[in-house]
């Protein structure tokens, strides 16, 4: 199980950078005022995380993020039964720890957890705002600023994963996507520090690859994935090895569609 633990920010750190896509900021601190969960859904690298420690660091939250994957379970959440010093103690989970502190628990790619996961936030996702605790026979009440986010890639969905409609419907829903053209090369600009002229057209290349997602790549070129081509440009790497590194080899193993997204890649800069 991967977790990382992030503090709120002191206003020294400043809040982590977002460009939004448009009125998710309103809705996500309407949603948290009234104690409301928020599903977010979009494509792999499109801002999902990051919109996520900008709102807690804006709410001045601390927030637990979990990456979901198939072995992850109830327990990995609320917490176990641990062996320190000889004797048998209980350790809170990452959940059970936001709901007895507060603070936004954040569960990215939700539908790659087992599915007693969702079961354990059923109580905590409508009006009882509830994590019965059945090792301990405890029945935690949530302090009020927490906050349960899950998030998923729908294009990943399948039959053997996917979120029922009685999860999908405990939550307050936002859509994300790719920024519009201008605004993704603002956004990598700032996150990597290399000047918008220079940017542009690797952000043009990525949106020219995105068309190819459901053909020759399972995928399209994440915001991310762009923004550490950029800083290796910034770095002083060559563009065409910067584009290969972090772009193309991300991208597939297919010997067959390296080539042709290198083809794709020197028409598009120029070589």
């Amino acid at each position: 199980m991967t977790i990382a633990l992030n503090l709120p920010l002191n206003p020294n750190a400043g809040i982590p950078h977002y460009t939004a896509h448009g009125n998710e900021c309103a809705l996500f601190e309407s949603a948290w005022s009234r104690q409301l969960p928020i599903l977010l859904k979009g494509p792999t690298g499109c801002g999902k995380t990051r919109f996520v420690r900008h709102m807690a660091a804006r709410l001045g939250l601390p927030v637990s993020t979990v990456s979901c994957h198939d072995d992850l379970t109830a327990a990995d959440l609320t917490g176990r039964y641990l062996l320190k010093g000889g004797e048998t103690v209980w350790v809170d989970g990452p959940l059970t720890k936001a709901v007895r502190e507060g603070g936004v628990c954040y569960l990215d790619e939700i539908v790659e957890a087992r599915k007693d996961v969702a079961v354990v936030l059923h109580p905590l996702t409508d009006d009882r705002r509830l994590l019965p605790l059945e090792r301990t026979g405890e029945l935690i009440e949530a302090q009020s600023s927490f906050m349960v986010v899950v998030s998923y890639n729908p294009g990943y969905q399948n039959l053997m994963k996917s979120l029922k409609p009685s999860t999908r419907q405990r939550f307050v829903s936002i859509e994300f996507d790719f920024l519009p053209r201008d605004r993704e090369i603002a956004a990598v600009s700032i996150e990597s520090g290399l000047a918008e002229s220079r940017v542009a057209p690797l952000v043009d290349l990525a949106r020219r690859l995105r068309t190819l997602k459901g053909q020759d790549l399972e995928e399209g070129v994440s915001t991310r994935l762009i923004i550490y081509c950029a800083t290796l440009v910034d770095a002083g790497m060559p563009l065409f090895e910067a584009v290969r590194a972090a772009i193309i080899e991300p991208l597939t193993d297919e010997a067959d569609v390296k080539a042709a997204l290198v083809e794709v890649a020197a028409a598009t800069l120029g070589r």
